[in-house]
C-alpha cells in the first residue's frame, strides 16, 4: 500500500497498457532497478506500456522460450515476456489481453538464473 513520500505511478493513456505488480518481490526489484538504472528503466517502462509485444528489438524485448514462455497469473495462463533493461538487468512480465494490462512478475538488477 503506497504511503506518503512514495512515488506516484502515472495512469495509462487510452492507447497504453496498464502495468501492475505481480507480487511484493517485483515491487522491491522495480525499486532497485529505478535506483540503479533510472533512465534505462524508464525507457523499458515506456516501451512496455506502448507495446508489450514489440518484437522489433529481439535482443531487448522478446517472449521467453520453453517452459518460461507462459505463466499462470490469477488462474489464467498468460504469455511471459522479457525486457533487457541493461546487459544484466531484466524485467519479466505477463500480458493480460482481457484487461489490457501487463503484470510485472520479475524485476532484477541481475541476470535471472532461470534463463541460463
Amino acid at each position: 500500500m503506497p504511503k506518503r513520500g512514495d512515488r506516484v505511478a502515472p495512469p495509462p493513456r487510452s492507447d497504453e497498457w496498464d502495468i501492475r505488480f505481480g507480487d511484493s518481490d517485483a515491487v522491491d526489484g522495480w525499486n532497485d532497478l529505478c535506483a540503479q538504472a533510472p533512465g534505462a528503466t524508464r525507457d523499458a517502462y515506456d516501451a512496455i506500456v506502448k507495446n508489450p509485444r514489440d518484437s522489433s528489438r529481439p535482443g531487448r524485448q522478446h517472449r521467453l522460450k520453453g517452459s518460461l514462455a507462459s505463466r499462470k497469473v490469477a488462474g489464467e495462463t498468460l504469455e511471459q515476456w522479457q525486457f533487457e533493461v541493461t546487459s544484466g538487468e531484466r524485467i519479466w512480465y505477463c500480458i493480460d489481453d482481457a484487461h489490457r494490462r501487463v503484470i510485472l512478475v520479475l524485476a532484477s538488477t541481475k541476470h535471472p538464473k532461470a534463463t541460463e
